[in-house]
């Protein structure tokens, strides 16, 4: 998931909504600015320009919401009164004759304020009244999450608080976001997520203006989304063994094990999550992968398949179905493509196409492209005879030759294509959309040679990888702490701004079995990202972003949200001494915290040794245990730290 004159205005107001925002160019220092960040004001993400001012704002018990009768405001109107009436008890009424007292006034421009664009707002708060005006409705949703966020954290109770002073600071503020596209990738096809457990993710990133969910809908794992005249695709490829553990290296089911874990979407489904997503002002591309990653596809339907035997696959339970030994592409174990000669996979993808395109008014579809393995089609007759025809020299103008088709079939639908980076290995025309993930150089070369790219790098942005150690981690491959995810920086040194989106967080859901794991694994770095994609740079702080985001936990408490307290969990480092001791440093992401620990297998509190300089463990102790505090208070989880993993790394340095 880019830089004054009247002609810079007109231009602002001629960009599309998903084109990056010229208006984030404006130097922020054109804007007054005066505010010491305290636990009171923590809007995440930061806004271009807060001031405070004198005085409080106390919400009344009966509050009169001021809005104009337009039919695309009454979805903010019900949010507002909801997220107001609810904690608070108070009577939120919503009026739109101008001559009634009002608490709220929601106001869309009459004249055009060019610096805040299609999704900025100004918001006031003084103390008798709270005004949000925007030139868009847009720009009033993102304009209430921020009022929001000014109030108590109690406001994120989903019942009434008694007792609570319902008191925001005063304060003038001016938004709007740095890049248009800021999205977030839920894959729902490893494990199925249900309709309202996708509801309760969409209601978890508006709050951080979002505005793009990438809904992952078909892989290896299952298929996720109903498709007329093709019911195996449901019937078969959305059910697998359930299995629990450690994902790619269950044991292989057997044929008698049922397959009864799964699900899809119907398409009235779709069409409600769509709906519901639009009326928070987020858009969802869906994302069908292919050519590889689409064994339950195969399953369903083997004809698609370069393969014979392809009729005795399973879809995918967590079993190792590749090897990555020899890096991407990885070796297929068994055959997960479509087959780029065989005319059925172009026709059927037609008609997946066609009706993905209805039910789905964003302008792309996602078709995927990424780590599709060549060993299969390399010892493939109709292949050869492809390639031949064709003129094609690699496995690489094999897969354009695929992808180059479905391009086609997508833009006679009426949508945009975008593929993963590979997709660039084909040679592929600058009318096709990048999402750019194996890093930002892709995507910096693709924005070069024109293509519209989205920046979505492992490096920060992949929210399935561990947050903290791995003794206290869903394992998988690879780590990204909080702090890392907070140097994303949508709009890299080096790509061509005008061709860049905006930025994505991806979360593949492989090691994540259920909504409150994928709540845990998305926050709060999807607070970092969000700041990342919408505020300046300039005003990125880390300092000032953790302490809001310390803030922020309290809210996601009582929000009853999961969340990861990774970032206070102290980083392990080993090393050897000159007479080949094991010695272990211990730091921490954030400053400010104290770290006890002990060897004795008991469980520290800070009463214990507290942490100074390197440790060398005692000769017989087995374990290590820490814990961080900041002051007298616990932040930190329980750790326990076996010497004998300790003694593994060390012996891999």
């Amino acid at each position: 998931m880019k830089r004054f004159s009247a002609l810079l205005i007109l231009c602002i107001l001629s960009i599309k909504v998903y084109s990056q925002a010229a208006i984030s160019d404006i130097p922020v220092s054109t804007i007054t600015e005066s505010v010491n960040y305290t636990s009171e004001i923590a809007i995440i993400p930061e806004p271009v320009s807060l001031t405070k001012t004198a005085g409080h704002f106390t919400l009344p018990a009966n509050v009169v919401i001021h809005s104009p009768a337009n039919p695309e405001l009454k979805q903010i109107v019900s949010f507002l009164q909801e997220r107001l009436s609810i904690p608070t008890g108070s009577f939120v009424s919503n009026v739109s004759d101008k001559s009634s007292k009002a608490t709220v006034n929601l106001i869309l421009n009459d004249k055009i304020n060019a610096f805040i664009g299609k999704e900025g707002y100004t918001l006031t708060v003084t103390p008798s009244l709270i005004t949000i005006k925007a030139n868009k409705p847009a720009g009033l949703f993102y304009g209430v999450q921020s009022l929001i966020q000014l109030f108590p954290k109690e406001i994120e109770s989903k019942e009434r608080v008694k007792n609570i002073e319902w008191m925001a600071p005063c304060v003038e503020v001016t938004d709007y976001p740095r890049v248009g596209w800021r999205g977030l990738m839920f894959d729902v096809a490893r494990h199925f997520f249900t309709k309202s457990e996708v509801k309760q993710y969409i209601d978890a990133m508006v709050r951080y203006k979002y505005n793009l969910l990438h809904l992952h809908l078909a892989d290896d794992e299952g298929w996720r989304i109903e498709i007329k005249g093709l019911p195996k695709l449901t019937e078969v490829g959305a059910w697998r063994v359930n299995k629990v553990g450690e994902f790619g290296n269950f044991i292989p089911p057997t044929v008698e094990e049922p397959r009864t874990y799964g699900g899809f979407y119907t398409q009235e489904d779709i069409k409600e999550i769509v709906q519901y997503a639009r009326d928070r002002f987020v858009d969802i591309m869906p994302e069908i992968d292919v050519p590889g990653h689409s064994l339950a596809a195969i399953v369903s339907y083997p004809e698609l398949s370069c393969t014979p035997g392809a009729e005795s696959y399973r879809v995918r339970s967590g079993e190792r179905i590749m090897d990555w030994s020899k890096g991407a592409p990885p070796i297929a174990l068994l055959d997960n493509t479509l087959c780029p000669a065989n005319e059925k996979v172009y026709t059927f993808l037609d008609s997946v196409i066609s009706q993905v395109a209805k039910l789905f008014p964003f302008e792309y579809i996602h078709l995927g492209g990424d780590e599709a393995p060549i060993n299969y089609w390399e010892k493939n007759d109709s292949i050869r005879v492809l390639m031949k025809r064709e003129g094609l020299k690699n496995m690489h103008q094999v897969q354009g030759y695929f992808e180059k088709r479905v391009q086609k079939i997508v833009e006679s639908k009426g949508k945009k294509f975008m593929g993963w980076d590979e997709i660039l290995d084909g040679d592929m025309p600058a009318s096709v959309g990048v999402m750019s993930w194996r890093g930002i150089k892709y995507g910096i070369d693709a924005s070069k040679n024109k293509h519209e790219v989205v920046m979505s790098p492992t490096t920060f942005a992949y929210l399935d990888y561990m947050q903290a150690d791995q003794i206290t981690e869903p394992r998988v491959y690879a780590s990204l702490r909080l702090r890392k995810s907070y140097e994303f920086d949508p709009i890299p040194a080096g790509a061509d701004p005008k061709y860049i989106k905006g930025g994505q967080a991806n979360l593949w859901t492989e090691q994540i079995y259920n909504i409150r794991q994928a709540e845990y694994m998305t926050w709060p770095r999807g607070m970092a990202i969000a700041e990342s994609v919408w505020s300046p740079a300039e005003k990125k702080n880390w300092t000032t972003f953790f302490s809001k985001v310390e803030q922020h936990f309290k809210r996601m408490d009582i929000a009853e949200t999961k969340y990861a307290p990774s970032v206070y969990d102290p980083i392990f480092s080993v090393s050897r001494s000159a007479d080949k001791q094991l010695m272990i440093e211990l730091t921490t992401e954030v400053d400010g915290l104290d770290i006890y620990y002990s060897f004795d297998n008991s469980f520290p509190d800070r009463f214990y040794p507290k942490y100074t300089e390197k440790l060398m463990p005692p000769k017989d102790a087995t374990m290590l245990k820490v814990i961080t505090y900041k002051g007298k208070i616990p932040v930190g989880r329980m750790m326990n730290m076996p010497i004998d993993e300790l003694n593994k790394r060390a012996s891999k340095k």
